[in-house]
């Protein structure tokens, strides 16, 4: 296996596309607009980033394996790769392809970055929902990073109707039963990795496929689908988006999106929901246990009220919407022990709160305003908890507080939920409405 930082000595700048690197100068500019990088020679930038090699006891150099799979074309990849391939097909169900393009058409580079925002614009352009959009390129530049391109077969993406394929030469380097687990990835392309993720787009923490599970479930469709084929040394994955295969159906998922949780309660939900005809149910044989709850809840919001006035018009929203929050009692109860983990339930997390945050996943760099601002949205739909932001932003946990929560309480902008117990086990956030009305 040719590792892809070999140093092609007879390769130079003339054998790559200049294109391509602007693009991915422009775009790392972007992400890192003061870095000193963006100040050096296209050579010496090609080196920091590790698209260029020096052969110290020679003084030879060249473009490394990785800079000509990234910045090259097709033809001259396949001078060093001769079994390289990309493509991207589509079709309605039946056998006709209705789009379809290779990286040997010759309309463009035929390299892995060009190919990797080509597709990223078509499923940007065909997926309305954000996070399923996000999910799909996680997936893509996981394929595009992990492939063995001295392998057969080539890289291929498939969209069917009801599901996407992703097939690559080269096996999992880590068992399959591991692949969904946080752990240190295992990296077949080092130099790869390292020339997509300083534009944001990939990270070492090998938890990509992690992230993707969670948001397929998080959707309710069909966990996806890891296959190795030994004999043909390949990977596929596959992402099912069949509406037959959803775990619950569209009304049971808008009780997911309304259901009151100990993490904090949405009182908007509550109040858009109280004079809905099907909400209005007969109180059932847990009657008398859930109003002693009610009571025990309405005990701690009047605190909470003594101490900031703040939830006085919600809190009689919620005592007098009891027919609602009966129905959700028991989807309640299960969320009361996920509590007592550091994980987050998926199911908690509404397509609304993840499509917010979306930009915060894409671009791992944003400005402070931005990444505020995005904090500020989410807690306007309902109060969350540390780890649903880390979630959700997929930042830390202390990078979340320390950054931005702790100056957005400074500014008053947000409030917590329980003031006089900073360390309590189920403290939330909540955006402070007094702020607006100053």
């Amino acid at each position: 296996m040719l590792q892809d930082n070999l140093i092609l000595e007879h390769y130079g700048l003339n054998e790559l596309n200049f294109d391509t690197i602007k693009s991915y100068r422009d775009r790392f500019a972007e992400v890192k607009p003061a870095h000193p990088w963006n100040a050096l020679e296209t050579k010496e930038f090609l080196y920091k980033v590790g698209a260029w090699g020096k052969v110290r006891d020679t003084h030879k150099e060249g473009v490394t394996l990785a800079g000509l799979l990234l910045f090259s074309e097709e033809r001259i990849i396949t001078e060093v790769l001769p079994q390289y391939f990309l493509e991207y097909r589509e079709s309605k169900g039946n056998e006709e392809w209705t789009e379809r393009f290779t990286s040997q058409d010759g309309t463009w580079s035929g390299n892995i970055f060009d190919f990797y925002f080509h597709i990223h614009e078509i499923v940007r352009n065909s997926e309305p929902q954000p996070s399923i959009a996000s999910s799909l390129t996680e997936v893509l530049i996981n394929m595009l990073i992990h492939a063995d391109y001295n392998g057969e077969g080539g890289v291929i993406l498939e969209k069917q109707p009801s599901h996407y394929v992703f097939s690559n030469p080269g096996l999992l380097l880590v068992p399959t039963d591991s692949v969904f687990s946080n752990t240190v990835s295992q990296l077949r392309n080092p130099n790869i990795v390292k020339l997509f993720s300083l534009l944001g787009l990939c990270e070492r923490s090998g938890s990509g496929l992690k992230k993707v599970k969670q948001n397929w479930s998080l959707h309710h469709y069909k966990t996806l689908a890891i296959d190795q084929d030994v004999s043909m040394h390949r990977t596929v994955v596959t992402l099912s988006l069949s509406t037959q295969e959803r775990q619950v159906s569209s009304s049971e998922k808008d009780t997911y999106n309304t259901s009151i949780t100990d993490s904090g309660n949405n009182f908007k939900d509550v109040e858009k929901y109280q004079n809905t005809p099907e909400n209005d149910v007969e109180i059932n044989s847990y009657n008398k246990e859930l109003i002693e709850e009610l009571k025990s809840y309405n005990n701690n919001v009047n605190s909470l009220n003594k101490e900031d006035n703040y939830y006085n018009n919600e809190s009689n929203l919620y005592n007098n919407d009891v027919n609602s929050y009966n129905k959700n009692h028991n989807s309640c109860n299960n969320e009361q022990e996920e509590d007592s983990s550091n994980l987050v339930n998926v199911e908690n997390i509404d397509t609304k709160l993840w499509g917010i945050a979306a930009l915060a996943r894409e671009k791992k760099r944003l400005s402070p305003n931005q990444m505020e601002h995005i904090i500020l949205e989410l807690c306007k739909e309902k109060p969350l908890m540390l780890k649903e932001f880390a979630y959700l932003l997929e930042r830390t946990p202390d990078g979340v507080r320390n950054n931005y929560l702790t100056k957005l309480l400074r500014k008053g902008q947000l409030q917590l939920k329980y003031p006089n117990q900073p360390n309590h086990p189920k403290q939330a956030y909540l955006f402070n409405k007094k702020d607006i009305e100053k």
